[in-house]
């Protein structure tokens, strides 16, 4: 045997040692796909209800579809090898991303992602039924919200999530921020005092804060919250989280409150944040949702307009590809594709 040949024999083994090695230990990264679409307008509530449930005003609910859109994530935890990260990367419909740059608290866990996400929710929720009503005329006003309790924390049992608070020891409260800083100066040892609206009736709530960092400690989250001249919630799994699909919330109670369908019995997706002022904000995932809603029959797919330039390049299809910078805008893009499905609209590049 020669010394090349030898060399080569010796080789070969560690060449496919490393080559196994590559194929199945894990690389920090992880992939976006499709996820589901639900119709906000459908009976999909965990209890088997309406999405979207009124109270104190007429509803009108004459079909139609509107679908929030979905991204599956591959969860924290999940350990991906090259051969999986490969197929995800010649897959057209999905992305590969660095775990840092999907979870950046890479110290984090999965409850706390689902927690950030429930806070994230329940906050967009409120936020698509002010930006609703207020496109509808109604009189929004602007309070503090429990948007999460923490379980066993000094609140549990005794706030609620979606409970506003009006005033802490006495002090009324508008924004988080004061809310916050009206807790923090509760005395050592002394019950917080809070007046909440709860269900529409204003009610007393005491208890003691507990102690975290020196600073009296309830275990909430709190956000911008509104007061609503009727009651409106919007009822969907809470394992879905973020505020994606706030956009699709305020067309849904918009639709709900108003005679005749949105939608002339169609089927139209889409996403975006709503702020609430009424702009629709970018999201991350387009390239992943746009699939997801064109094979669930829309055809229909109303854009953020900072997500296009992403959009034009996923596969929709027939699909067509509306850009929206408002709910207002959703609102007027619809009603002219209803009533004429070809319609001239402000289109994500040469997509439409």
């Amino acid at each position: 045997m020669t010394q090349r040949t030898l060399a080569a024999v010796i080789a070969l083994p560690l060449v496919l040692a490393l080559i196994i090695v590559a194929w199945v230990v894990p690389l920090p990264y992880s992939v976006y796909r499709p996820g589901v679409t639900i119709n906000v307008l459908g009976d999909g509530s965990p209890d088997g209800k309406p999405i979207v449930q009124v109270s104190g005003h007429p509803v009108y609910r004459d079909g139609g579809q509107l679908r929030m859109t979905t991204v599956s994530v591959t969860r924290r935890d999940t350990r991906l090898g090259l051969w999986s990260l490969m197929q995800a990367w010649f897959d057209r419909d999905a992305a590969v991303y660095p775990k840092a740059a999907v979870y950046p608290d890479l110290k984090g866990n999965e409850q706390s992602d689902e927690t950030e996400g429930a806070v994230e929710m329940a906050s967009s929720q409120d936020t698509a039924t002010a930006v609703a009503l207020k496109e509808l005329g109604y009189q929004v006003t602007q309070m503090v919200e429990v948007v999460a309790v923490e379980p066993k924390a000094p609140a549990d049992g005794h706030l609620k999530t979606h409970d506003l608070i009006e005033k802490v020891n006495g002090t009324a409260v508008t924004t988080p921020d004061q809310a916050v800083a009206a807790i923090r100066k509760t005395p050592a040892g002394s019950p917080v005092d809070l007046t909440v609206l709860r269900d529409g009736t204003s009610t007393q709530v005491s208890f003691k804060p507990g102690t975290k960092d020196g600073k009296p400690y309830l275990g909430v989250s709190v956000g911008l919250g509104y007061k609503f001249p009727f009651q409106v919630s919007v009822d969907i799994d809470p394992a879905i989280g973020g505020p994606s699909a706030g956009l699709m919330f305020s067309l849904a109670i918009y639709d709900t409150l108003t005679p005749g369908s949105l939608t002339d019995g169609k089927p139209i997706a889409g996403t975006g944040e709503i702020d609430p002022d009424g702009t629709v904000a970018p999201i991350g995932g387009i390239q992943q949702k746009i699939p997801a809603a064109l094979h669930a029959g829309a055809k229909l797919f109303l854009v953020p307009s900072s997500n296009c330039p992403d959009a034009v390049g996923a596969d929709h299809g027939s699909m067509r590809l509306v850009k929206v910078t408002t709910m207002d805008s959703a609102v007027k893009a619809i009603q002219a594709w209803t009533k004429d499905p070809s319609a001239k609209l402000p289109a994500c590049g040469s997509a439409s």
